[in-house]
């Protein structure tokens, strides 16, 4: 009714002129043709208001559309993806410490040696994906799938992951198959009852701790512990948070850690072959942070140590319960370690160290092969302190797209560090017993405006040394056997460990 009385006022005004012009002599032929006219123009009138109707329409529909899809846009916008892409080539070649047929053994009861160890390429793919989402204020999830694979392979090649087949400590960590792991999956609940606590539980972002990110050309840390602990695992973590009120020191954080190493499973009282959990448990303290200068220190202990964990394949498991007999723990490993970290213009540098000290059981660490195999009669029940030093620069050419690193790590005869998920393929570089070197170039690619804040594109160029003094790394069941003035127990014992090392890498990488 609105409508039609627009529609009439509309009319009249628009014939008001007319009229007036027809008072002034206009004949019956006039008006009749202004009628018209007007008619005419109404009609028109009608059908631009019609349309206009038509597209008011479409359009309301469309706002009640979006304000029914805006939920689920809310719901979607809550997680957040990103992740990296890493192609890389390696060339490795090992010089053992008997040449190729010498024998082994009594008689060459164990056969002869190898000789040196080499392979000329071989080449990897990784993908990492990252996604985080907060389910309230307070609680978040972060998690990281991971696929790392060989060229033209869906298992591990031989020697990888310094010879330690997958298992819990550095799936997702050495090269498999193709398939997406879990590398880390947490909860944090922070803000606990307002203050600066938070706890945290799930798989732990427990890998490529400082310094790893000079090296990796990463902008920020990238684990909680340093890298002598690098070691993907379960487990949960209380910690708090401080302010020091001074500008030269920033912030610090200290919490306690606890995770599992091994499930010893459903146990009977009268199994002969019991094994209890293995623990791990400490304080990780970042005791301050400004920018770039950072100091950690670390300690923890690994209880009920076993003498080799559940590997992912049964045939492996079988191999080493032939050589070392049923699993069994023992003991306890003590660690403690520290790091610290600046930067003077564009010159960052690190140095850190790091304390091992075993506490066997009647079953022994560092065991003669005798004595490994007949654990109680004859087992070594003495405790062996281990230390490392480690120290590394890298200096960037901003200007230039350019970065130069060095690093150099030392290790004591008895040094432990628990690195099975090292990123150096063959050989945990932070495990030598003896001496190792880095040189490393990074090239940031010119490949246009970053689309993600994520997004950078690389090329990392390395060389490493790797020169032992003693046999075994990441390994506290044989003895660390002096390679220059016990060769012969080597022999008889039908070892041929590496003497010395070099490999090149170079990697492409881009993060998305």
């Amino acid at each position: 009714m609105v409508k039609q009385f627009s529609i009439l006022a509309l009319t009249g005004l628009i014939a008001l002129p007319t009229l007036a012009a027809a008072g002034g002599g206009a004949t019956p032929a006039d008006m009749e043709k202004k009628i018209n006219e007007l008619s005419r123009q109404l009609d028109e009138l009608k059908a631009q208001m019609a349309q206009q109707n038509e597209t008011v329409t479409k359009v309301s529909s469309k706002v009640n559309e979006m304000d029914t899809k805006s939920e689920a846009w809310d719901t979607a916008s809550r997680f957040k993806f990103n992740g990296d892409f890493r192609a890389r080539g390696d060339y490795y070649h090992a010089n053992n410490v008997f040449a190729a047929g010498t024998p082994l053994g009594p008689n060459g009861m164990f056969g002869t040696a190898g000789g040196d160890q080499h392979n000329d390429t071989i080449m990897t793919n990784r993908l990492r994906l990252n996604m985080s989402a907060k389910a309230t204020e307070d609680v978040e999830f972060k998690g990281r799938l991971a696929m790392y694979k060989a060229w033209g392979m869906q298992s591990t090649p031989d020697g990888l992951g310094g010879g330690f087949p997958v298992f819990d400590g550095n799936t997702s960590r050495t090269p498999s198959d193709s398939a997406l792991y879990v590398d880390r999956a947490f909860v944090n609940w922070n803000n606990i009852g307002g203050a600066p606590v938070w706890f945290s539980v799930g798989r732990r972002p427990t890998s490529d701790g400082p310094p790893a990110q000079l090296r990796m050309n990463n902008d920020s840390r990238m684990a909680t512990p340093p890298a002598f602990m690098d070691y993907p695992f379960d487990g949960l973590s209380l910690g708090y948070g401080y302010d020091w009120g001074n500008d030269a020191l920033g912030t610090g954080r200290i919490r306690f850690c606890y995770g599992r190493g091994f499930e010893n499973g459903l146990q009977t009282d009268s199994s002969s072959t019991s094994i209890n959990d293995t623990d791990f448990a400490g304080i990780s303290w970042d005791v301050f942070q400004q920018g770039p200068r950072f100091l950690n220190i670390q300690t923890f202990g690994a209880f009920n140590l076993f003498n080799y964990p559940e590997f992912t394949s049964s045939t492996t498991n079988t191999n080493f319960q032939s050589l070392m007999g049923p699993r069994a723990n023992l003991g306890n490993i003590y660690h403690t370690s520290t790091i610290y970290m600046d930067k003077i213009s564009n010159l960052n540098y690190f140095i850190g160290g790091g304390w091992s000290h075993s506490k066997p059981n009647d079953n022994g660490m560092f065991n003669d092969v005798a004595g490994m195999m007949a654990r109680t009669n004859g087992a070594n029940t003495d405790s062996e302190d281990g230390y490392s030093i480690y120290t590394g620069v890298r200096y960037d050419m901003d200007n230039l797209g350019l970065k130069l690193g060095a690093e150099y790590n030392y290790g004591s005869q008895y040094w432990v560090a628990f690195s099975p998920g090292h990123d150096d393929l063959y050989m945990s570089k932070l495990a030598t017993r003896g001496n190792a070197y880095e040189l490393y170039m990074i090239y940031d690619l010119p490949t246009g405006p970053a689309i993600s804040k994520y997004a950078k594109t690389f090329m990392r160029l390395g060389w490493q040394f790797y020169d032992y003094n003693y046999s075994g790394g990441f390994d506290w069941n044989m003895k660390p056997y002096n390679l220059d003035t016990e060769k012969d127990k080597l022999q008889a014992l039908g070892q041929n460990p590496v003497q010395s090392a070099n490999q090149v890498y170079l990697t492409f990488e881009a993060y998305f």
